[in-house]
């Protein structure tokens, strides 16, 4: 009887080990996956679309049969650049990422007909780069911050059977709520402010050099990225922006919502992600953080995450909170945690 007490704990120690996986090796993480010339991961992806064929740009990290992750960017049309940071965290724990533009965005393709620009078409742009990099269930998780988010959740509810885990940063699951949230932000900035900010919306004169000061000292700085000085990637993706994507899709700023995502809403639709999914909200967000936290009780298996130094880029203003978090979620799920 001993030792069979002595044997149960055993038991359960190999159970949990034998779940455990290896990382890869260093030579096998930097393994090419390409033949010829090596070209630093780069990979430009051929898309069909329903007004021909065009070509978007990814950008791979190591190489981990277990655990590839697929970076959406915001915007929509902003740039992989912002989500550079995750260079600094990802490939030192073994995590194969992967970096990508958008179509329309600086870096791929950049076609003019406004028929693209459409969520649905997006969904399945990103799952044609899913086959191009050979991503399946059994690896493949997808990161979206802000409208990336809103991708990766449209993508997840039409293609869930292709994840392993789903990971939304910052990005509320309805417009109108998150239009209602903006208000509450408003109007906790001075009176003059907002009557300054309102006299120049109702002409219209959102590319104003004294109106987009004001947006960016008064509500960029303080709920965007918290930074004193923002960093060179948030900077060149800001450059690298294409405005007439954005526009469309978005509105005239992130603090004056509007365009073809006015109406989005997947509120009553969140119970559908059955897949391991985290929700990270901030304290300082443009983002509800509470309705972040709502959020991950409405999916089937979900996880929240708060970062209390946090904004809309997290991910750089809360970074060790953000990035502890972000990993320990990928680690879960990959030992069936």
């Amino acid at each position: 009887m001993k030792k069979l007490l002595y044997l149960i704990p055993l038991a359960i120690a190999c159970l949990f080990s034998c779940k455990q996986q290896s990382s890869p090796t260093v030579a096998e993480y930097f393994a090419p996956v390409d033949s010829g010339v090596q070209v630093a991961g780069i990979k430009m992806v051929s898309i069909q679309t329903p007004v021909g064929k065009f070509r978007v740009w990814t950008k791979r990290f190591g190489n981990n049969p277990r655990i590839k992750v697929l970076l959406l960017h915001g915007g929509p049309a902003m740039t992989h650049e912002y989500m550079e940071c995750f260079e600094s965290f990802f490939p030192k724990e073994g995590f194969e990422m992967i970096e990508y533009d958008q179509l329309g965005s600086y870096y791929s393709d950049q076609p003019r007909d406004s028929s693209l620009w459409t969520t649905p078409r997006f969904v399945e742009e990103v799952e044609q780069v899913r086959k191009a990099l050979n991503l399946d269930s059994s690896n493949f998780y997808l990161l979206g911050n802000s409208w990336g988010g809103i991708l990766a959740m449209e993508y997840a509810l039409k293609y869930q059977k292709n994840l392993k885990g789903l990971i939304v940063c910052n990005m509320m699951a309805s417009i109108p709520a998150y239009e209602k949230y903006n208000l509450v932000l408003r109007n906790q900035m001075r009176k003059s402010l907002v009557d300054s900010l309102q006299n120049y919306e109702a002409k219209g004169m959102y590319k104003d050099t004294t109106y987009q000061s004001l947006v960016i000292k008064e509500y960029y700085n303080k709920h965007l990225c918290r930074l004193p000085e923002w960093p060179d990637p948030v900077n060149r993706a800001f450059k690298h922006v294409n405005e007439e994507i954005y526009v469309m899709m978005q509105g005239p700023s992130e603090f004056k919502t509007g365009g073809r995502l006015l109406h989005w809403d997947i509120t009553n639709r969140l119970k559908e992600i059955t897949i391991p999914t985290l929700m990270v909200g901030a304290k300082y967000d443009t983002m509800d953080p509470n309705y972040m936290k709502w959020m991950s009780t409405q999916v089937k298996n979900g996880k929240s995450l708060y970062c209390p130094n946090g904004s809309h880029l997290a991910m750089w203003d809360d970074q060790q909170v953000f990035m502890n978090g972000v990993i320990g979620f990928i680690k879960d799920v990959d030992v069936g945690k």
